[in-house]
């Protein structure tokens, strides 16, 4: 690698780079001038004499040393002579990982995460949680979850802070509380205990947002905040409220038909608005129930911050964030990393997601990027999978100008896998991009996850595709394993990864041939067995054996779907 590869090579990529003749190992000097026109901006002068950074504020020398960190590795010897000048398009810059769908990580990976992501010039992480924090007096919801307690939150908490990251807390607290409202103790407090027609198509079976009138479900969640906020220094509370298509079709009706739905919802709103500020908590929620009903946006708490969320490359991101800033609402754009659902990710449909979230929350005002890391259906994706969408939503949040067009496989041999064979970085992207070859496209999935975990909720995972499609899925599995197995990692993990990779191939391997006709049991059990061993390096046991049985029980699920 040669010194004019800087430019490109760094994530986020500067707003502006000078490469200089020459090379230095000169010492850094280091200081803050609030002159500097952008907070967290930064200046970087590398001489062969002499080498500075100029930072506007802490946070901008913290992300000055970043950068400098970065140079390093790319050029341990000797320092390119160049300057920087940089500064962040959106203020907030998040992170959102999903630590309810069954994967709790341990705090060791917890701790690895923080670093990777403060490097990549983060400042705020949640937490998803819908039960995995340890509520006293709530036990048997949480007690074989493996959750969060309150003093790791807390370690969590000092941990972020002192690398200029904001630890947000994250409950949802209205839809996606099927994991309490399962228990006889709290089943009283459901919307619809029976279930409930979902927008989706099907009907979805059980109890799954709280009732909005009833005035113990604010005992409950009353009761919730007291127990978690404490923990966090943050003043910030995402309360989710997202997906609540339940409301009106059970024990609300009545008062849905009297008043309308979406007055029930934002009157809901309100009330949990009220318990955080008790807190002196500025609320953040999900703003997809209330885009349905536009002239509603004007009557939320101006506090409050709307999460315009969407996960698909052509997700209406510019007209949804017009909506919010004629409101005069604060609001982030919420991109995702694709991971989800697909085994491997699916990296076009990531990188074109990224960017549009980024493109239109700068058009519109945004005041932050969340950047979100789901697990449904089993959080079956290994971590290393969620990389490229958190490595690209970093860099494009960062500055988009300079990363829209960023090269992804290089910068994650050089910043995430550590490869001087640089391999692996093409690897994981050819991987995410499997999806593709299947022959069909699926909303926040993909085709080969659907044959792999068939779910009695959705449509046949066969529909619209072929035995053409799934022998060319698997040749380019094949074909990215081989470049796969030629890496030269520097990580401690590197064994882990490797492994990882392979037992991810496996199960895209086994669902094609699955989706054939052509495989066996055999196969299954090795993939479910190195699943749990995957797993346990760096999560916690609470959740394994029922990410194993989204792998294992699905084979009777899939035969029964066949002959109905």
């Amino acid at each position: 690698m040669t010194a004019d590869d800087v430019s490109i090579l760094l994530l986020p990529a500067p707003r502006q780079l000078e490469r200089l003749a020459g090379t230095s190992n000169a010492p850094v000097q280091e200081l803050i001038d609030p002159t500097l026109a952008h907070p967290q901006g930064y200046q970087i002068s590398i001489h062969p004499g002499a080498s500075r950074i100029i930072g506007h504020d802490p946070a901008g020398i913290f992300y000055a040393r970043q950068t400098l960190a970065q140079l390093r590795r790319i050029f341990p010897v000797s320092l390119p002579c160049l300057e920087i000048t940089d500064w962040p398009d959106f203020p907030t810059r998040g992170v959102m990982l999903d630590i309810s769908r069954d994967k709790v990580p341990t705090m060791p990976t917890l701790f690895a995460m923080i670093d990777r992501l403060a490097e990549w010039k983060i400042n705020q992480l949640q937490l998803y949680i819908e039960h995995t924090f340890a509520y006293l007096g709530h036990e048997e919801v949480w007690r074989d979850a493996s959750p969060m307690t309150p003093d790791e939150i807390r370690a969590l908490d000092a941990y972020c802070q002192s690398r200029f990251i904001e630890l947000v807390p994250n409950q949802n607290s209205f839809g996606h509380m099927e994991r309490w409202l399962r228990h006889p103790k709290y089943l009283p407090l459901a919307e619809a205990s029976d279930g409930a027609d979902t927008p989706w198509g099907y009907r979805w079976k059980g109890p799954f947002s709280l009732c909005p009138t009833d005035p113990k479900s604010f005992a409950l969640l009353a009761d919730l905040y007291s127990q978690l906020l404490p923990n966090f220094t943050s003043r910030l509370f995402n309360v989710g409220c997202d997906e609540t298509f339940d409301i009106g079709q059970g024990r609300s009706k009545d008062e849905c038909l009297r008043r309308g739905t979406h007055r029930v919802y934002l009157d809901f709103l309100s009330r949990v608005n009220e318990l955080l500020s008790a807190h002196g908590r500025r609320m953040m929620f999900w703003g997809d129930i209330v885009l349905k009903e536009p002239q509603l946006i004007h009557e939320l708490p101006t506090t409050a911050i709307a999460l315009n969320w969407g996960y698909e490359a052509d997700h209406p991101f510019d007209a949804e964030a017009a909506r919010f800033a004629e409101s005069g609402i604060p609001f982030y754009v919420c991109p995702g990393t694709s991971s989800w659902c697909s085994i491997t990710g699916r990296t076009d449909n990531m990188l074109s997601n990224q960017r549009a979230a980024a493109e239109a929350g700068i058009k519109h005002g945004a005041i932050g990027h969340l950047n979100t890391d789901w697990g449904d259906y089993g959080h079956l994706q290994y971590l290393p999978f969620s990389f490229p969408g958190l490595a690209a939503g970093a860099a494009m949040s960062w500055c988009l100008q300079s990363n829209r067009d960023l090269p992804l496989p290089r910068l994650l041999d050089a910043h995430v896998f550590e490869d001087t064979a640089a391999v692996m970085g093409a690897a994981a992207c050819d991987l995410g991009n499997v999806y593709q070859s299947a022959g069909k496209q699926i909303s926040n999935r993909s085709a080969l996850f659907s044959i792999l975990v068939p779910s009695s909720t959705h449509r046949d995972p066969m529909e619209g595709i072929n035995r053409e499609g799934l022998e060319k899925a698997e040749a380019a599995v094949d074909s990215a394993m081989d470049r796969a197995h030629l890496a030269k990692m520097r990580r401690e993990d590197s064994e882990l990864i490797l492994l990882e990779f392979t037992n991810a191939a496996a199960m895209l391997r086994y669902a094609c041939r699955k989706g054939r006709g052509e495989a066996g049991d055999d196969e299954l059990i090795e993939i479910v067995r190195t699943h749990r061993r995957c797993w346990l390096q760096r999560n916690r046991s609470g959740g394994v054996e029922e990410s194993m049985q989204k792998l294992d029980d699905n084979r009777q699920l899939a035969i029964d779907n066949r002959q109905s």
